[in-house]
């Protein structure tokens, strides 16, 4: 018998949901927020890649919910209680939101990251998830593993190492 976990990838704007054993990963992330909501005692979870703040932004038809923190989240949870996890036990962590490159400008329209970050922190508070653990901001790309058994989000921040939130 094999010990070990499949790895299900979630790609930019995107989302995705799983229960233990297997593991959500993604990668890339600069300015995007990597979003984790998981029902710990269910041991389901689903990770969502945000690129945007605000879907509002989008000029077209065919929107992809799961690119903007605004839709993408209310996607996720959705998923999650269509999949059996319970809203009152609902907790997050985040990771990434970084300030790929410097402006000379204060233009905020410009700190994507930043607005990243604030977006997906309203949006779970709309929803009244706790963020129990962050890595945010920085001027570095991250991956990050999550592990529906242990609820533990393992961040590789580029140059930076490895740690475990």
């Amino acid at each position: 018998m094999s010990m070990t976990s499949n790895v299900v990838k979630v790609g930019i704007a995107d989302l995705k949901i799983t229960r233990a054993p297997e593991i959500l990963r993604t990668s890339g992330l600069g300015s995007c927020v990597g979003v984790v909501v998981f029902d710990h005692s269910q041991r389901i979870a689903g990770m969502s890649h945000v690129m945007l703040p605000d879907s509002h932004l989008s000029k077209r038809d065919d929107l992809n919910e799961m690119k903007y923190a605004d839709t993408a989240i209310d996607l996720l949870i959705d998923s999650l209680l269509h999949d059996g996890a319970r809203a009152y036990a609902l907790k997050a962590k985040i990771a990434g939101g970084a300030q790929m490159f410097s402006f000379s400008t204060s233009n905020d329209l410009l700190r994507v990251g930043h607005r990243n970050i604030e977006a997906v922190k309203q949006r779970l508070s709309h929803h009244r998830i706790p963020i129990i653990a962050e890595d945010v901001g920085g001027n570095s790309g991250r991956t990050i593993e999550f592990f529906p058994d242990t609820g533990i989000l393992k961040v590789r921040t580029v140059n930076m190492g490895e740690k475990e939130i």
